[in-house]
């Protein structure tokens, strides 16, 4: 093990916050658990944590201090002493008596730094959690809406309750620690990942946080205005069309919608479609005789 303060990158004044902060960020970055097979990042793993272990103790950095300022430190962790110095092992700081003024550091640091780095210590590796499981979760459009709790079967036969969040989307995966299968080390257990799939609805669609609706109205109802129950994930609601509506008018309900993640609720957007008969004599009698007002051309704004 070299320099513990070069194993975490910190400076010798470094506060005691600094080197936690440091020792989290290495310890992230290699866990055995984010680099699987990969045995150099596990080696290094081992020697940040014995780093972090020596600095993160004030009386070992203190004696640890102490013996670099007076030479010692280097030798057992990579330094003079060290494997390859003469063919000399790791310092052992009980060789170091009878030197002058330095006659009880043997006893001091023998047990903290005899093996760092030593040939002869062997270390064992952390213990890995168990697998990971993953399940896909099928909802019908209103349940994803209102959310609530859900069974599901994993592998094995096991079953487990979800509790899926009001406004859950397609794609959504639910992360449910510890759901996943034994370590067989002596570690936690894994996680279960559950992917919500979220089926079509016969009249609604999802648009981010917002539900979109087409409503079929008659042209009485687009032409003269109308109040008329609409539809919502909440149950029906009055709507008022305003007089004149063209098919396509976006009308809206705010508050309406899905819950997003923040709590705040999405709109439902309301798309009227004027809907004809298939057969009705009298509207069509009445268009044969009904002219548009004098200079209206719905498709003036098409002309090139």
């Amino acid at each position: 093990m070299d320099d513990p303060y070069k194993t975490l990158g910190v400076e010798k004044t470094a506060s005691q916050d600094e080197i936690r902060k440091a020792y989290r960020k290495l310890a992230k970055e290699l866990h055995p658990d984010a680099n699987p097979g990969n045995e150099k990042a596990e080696e290094r793993f081992k020697h940040v944590s014995q780093a972090f272990k020596l600095l993160s103790d004030p009386e070992k950095r203190a004696e640890y201090d102490a013996a670099s300022r007076a030479g010692f430190a280097g030798m057992g962790m990579g330094g003079p002493g060290g494997p390859g110095a003469g063919g000399r092992g790791p310092f052992n700081f009980r060789q170091g008596r009878n030197r002058s003024g330095f006659d009880d550091f043997g006893d001091i640091f023998s047990d903290l730094f005899t093996d760092m780095g030593g040939q002869q210590q062997r270390h064992q590796p952390p213990p890995r959690k168990g697998q990971d499981v993953r399940h896909s979760l099928t909802l019908d459009f209103m349940d994803a809406a209102n959310g609530g709790k859900h069974r599901v079967s994993l592998p094995g036969g096991r079953t487990l309750d979800v509790a899926v969040p009001a406004g859950a989307a397609d794609g959504q995966i639910l992360r449910l620690r510890g759901q996943g299968e034994p370590s067989h080390g002596g570690g936690r257990a894994g996680d279960a990942f559950i992917e919500i799939k979220v089926a079509d609805h016969k009249y609604f669609a999802r648009d981010g946080e917002n539900v979109r609706l087409e409503l079929p109205v008659t042209v009485k109802e687009a032409a003269l205005g109308a109040k008329v129950r609409v539809p919502t994930i909440d149950g029906p609601v009055d709507l008022q069309i305003p007089a004149g509506s063209s098919s396509g008018t976006l009308l809206r309900l705010r508050g309406r919608g899905f819950a997003s993640s923040k709590g705040k609720r999405g709109d439902q957007l309301v798309r009227l479609m004027v809907a004809l008969p298939s057969s009705d004599k009298a509207l069509a009698e009445f268009l044969e005789n009904w002219a548009p007002p004098k200079g209206y051309d719905p498709r003036k704004g098409m002309r090139s």
